[in-house]
């Protein structure tokens, strides 16, 4: 369904402080913050944080009792240590491991990052603004109690926390990096106030190897969790008609008040980590549908941030300032020109020669899943599972 709202402004908070880069594994890691601020200087270049109804707002670091709205003193603690001390590893923690190094900013880049994203569901649930995007948030990995796949403080989860703890109700959250959102699923599997969707790799083949099908909710908030697992090698059609056949049905069912979406660009076919065949046109529409479905069902209270994505240059700063332009309602015609600024800010960073237009030349089609259904492809089969384990729990036919 195309996006009623994408040639009307809308109003954007955008939250960026410069020092979320300090978000910084070190070399070699493939969380590069360069994808933080190449993405700022293409947003800035093409004239999208300037404009009617834009503001940019840098917010403080979330303090010990917001990151308590998820994870423990104990593990808060824990951080702060290891910001001391990085030589040092605390498995238990998941700090300084393969996945998670420690650095002496590894407590207050966090915290700043999810301080941003607090801010931001703080902004649209007061009416301050109907959309707000941190891109450098996402981190969706992070569990109560440790730190998980390049994430230290689930700001994601933070945001719903903070959203419910300010009355809301009802909040859905949906989830299109490649890796499963489990820390976030995990924060809210038994809070029948929370639906958690994921549409991402197959866990028989990427991190973190959950979310499967079955993977439906807690005891006290039945079918709060929707997984679609999907096969490795999945391009543009299957993805579309995944979403399409999964989340536009659930979020009309469950009415929320908030969207919280998080737009990982690892579904892309140059990220080297993960196995999906997506273009950056396939996930500027999914930004599309998400900002319509925003408005179509929560007044257009949304709540957008970036997540995973390692091809550092040729796609991640590309895909977050479509998902920029879309929350501002100014989209970037797919055929417009990287700015020469921009470029050259590209090279001068990377010696890399950068992108030259704001599109892969992808014109992304689908099939609906309304239209017919084949048992013999795999792809048909995952979304065949996830309607039948999560569907009728919202009272919608499989």
């Amino acid at each position: 369904m195309p996006d009623a709202h994408r040639d009307a402004a809308c109003g954007l908070h955008l939250f960026w402080d410069e020092a979320v880069t300090s978000y910084d594994f070190g070399p070699g890691h493939p969380m590069d913050p360069t994808r933080l601020a190449l993405t700022m200087r293409l947003a800035e270049s093409l004239g999208l944080t300037t404009g009617p109804g834009v503001s940019v707002h840098a917010a403080p670091p979330a303090g010990d009792s917001t990151l308590g709205l998820v994870h423990s003193r104990e593990y808060i603690r824990a951080v702060k240590h290891a910001a001391a001390h990085p030589e040092e590893h605390d498995p238990r923690h998941g700090l300084g491991t393969e996945d998670n190094w420690a650095f002496p900013a590894v407590h207050s880049a966090s915290a700043l990052i999810a301080g941003q994203s607090v801010a931001a569901a703080e902004a649209v649930w007061r009416g301050e603004t109907p959309h707000a995007v941190n891109f450098a948030g996402g981190l969706h990995h992070a569990m109560p109690d440790r730190a998980s796949g390049f994430c230290v403080y689930n700001d994601a989860s933070l945001a719903v926390a903070r959203l419910l703890e300010l009355g809301a109700e009802r909040v859905v959250y949906v989830d299109v990096d490649v890796h499963h959102g489990d820390g976030v699923q995990q924060a809210f599997w038994d809070d029948p106030r929370v639906l958690t969707i994921s549409l991402h790799e197959h866990p028989a083949t990427l991190f973190p190897q959950t979310g499967w099908s079955t993977e439906t909710g807690g005891p006290d908030a039945p079918g709060g969790a929707a997984n679609l697992p999907l096969p490795a090698g999945t391009g543009d059609a299957g993805w579309l008609r995944a979403f399409h056949a999964i989340v536009p049905e659930l979020i009309a069912a469950f009415r929320p008040q908030v969207l919280v979406s998080q737009h990982g660009a690892d579904t892309h076919a140059e990220d080297p980590l993960a196995h999906l065949a997506v273009s950056l046109d396939a996930q500027r529409l999914v930004a599309e549908e998400l900002h319509g479905l925003a408005h179509r069902y929560c007044d257009g209270r949304w709540v957008a941030l970036g997540g995973g994505g390692y091809a550092v240059v040729d796609v991640v700063p590309r895909a977050w300032t479509h998902l920029v332009a879309t929350a501002a309602g100014r989209p970037v015609d797919p055929a417009t020109e990287t700015p020469q600024e921009w470029r050259a800010e590209v090279y001068r960073r990377t010696r890399r020669p950068a992108p030259l237009r704001m599109t892969d030349g992808a014109v992304p089609s689908w099939r609906d899943f309304e239209d017919g259904y084949d048992p013999g492809d795999r792809l048909d089969q995952a979304i065949l599972a996830t309607r039948r384990a999560v569907f009728p729990q919202h009272g919608l036919l499989a």
